[in-house]
């Protein structure tokens, strides 16, 4: 979805007939400051759409930035100074706090996830595990906190996974019929398989025709048979019960990729506040 219509929609859930405190309370002729406050340690992010935010309402607001996204941030920084009218910094607060929380949050616990596996030649990916309607902010951060995205939705990859393969007969069947697919559109996109076994990788590999084969639910020790099995012939990527204790385990195995739903679906929203100043 486009920001400025993405912001548009949320605005009007918020407010719809009027913000009746601001109104009531604040001159429309008032200015003021505000100053964002970060109140967690982690990794600050999505700052461009809070601008984005305050921008809308006011396209002269002034924002000073002290921090940028992706920066490690302490409890007690501030991230950044404003200066607009009053009433676009109490009707944007809230909307620029929720996207910020929320993105900040998902950052932060993507770079746990990263950090764990410095050293390895292994890139941690998203998932569509992600907020309806705000995914395009939750994939954003986790690039901010230096992960990679995987699909961004159904239509930009074919990935075949148990359901798609157990209702199509076979994994077989399933890369058959998705190869002949592409060829009649005369897509160019990639086909990644799922599979739960050894047996499945050997069949996926007797197949082929794919850019990659997930490796889902396996063992570390399963793994390291996977990767092997495989040889490069297509990217690998590891799925499925992968935590911030047991990453770098699967790392190890040489895998090239670690898919971790919970980057976008198990995070907590960081604590920021923003308070006038007087």
């Amino acid at each position: 979805m486009d920001i400025q219509n993405f912001i548009r929609l949320a605005l009007e859930e918020d407010i719809r007939d009027g913000d009746h405190s601001t109104l009531s309370s604040i001159p429309a002729s008032e200015t003021g400051k505000a100053v964002l406050k970060v109140k967690e340690n982690g990794i600050i992010a999505g700052l461009d759409v809070a601008k984005a935010v305050f921008e809308y309402l006011n396209p002269d607001t002034a924002i000073t930035f002290y921090k940028k996204d992706g920066d490690a941030v302490v409890s007690g920084d501030q991230a950044f100074l404003m200066e607009t009218d009053v009433h676009t910094i109490l009707m944007g607060e809230r909307l620029a706090l929720n996207i910020m929380q929320r993105m900040s949050g998902v950052a932060s616990l993507t770079r746990q996830y990263v950090d764990k596996i410095q050293g390895f030649n292994c890139t941690v990916l998203d998932t569509r595990k992600t907020t309806p309607l705000f995914r395009q902010f939750e994939k954003a951060a986790v690039r901010t906190g230096g992960g990679a995205n995987h699909r961004f939705g159904l239509y930009d990859m074919i990935m075949l996974k148990d359901n798609h393969i157990d209702y199509c007969g076979g994994i077989t069947q399933a890369i058959m019929k998705a190869r002949e697919y592409l060829q009649q559109r005369q897509l160019s996109i990639g086909i990644e398989v799922e599979t739960r076994n050894i047996r499945e990788v050997e069949e996926a590999l007797a197949a082929g025709g794919i850019q990659r084969i997930m490796f889902d639910n396996f063992t570390p020790e399963d793994m390291y048979a996977a990767v092997d099995l495989v040889d490069n012939l297509y990217e690998t990527e590891a799925s499925g019960g992968i935590t911030l204790d047991n990453i770098a385990a699967y790392a190890a195995t040489g895998v090239q990729f670690i898919s971790v739903g919970a980057l976008t679906h198990h995070y907590v929203s960081m604590d920021l506040s923003l308070k006038a100043v007087k």
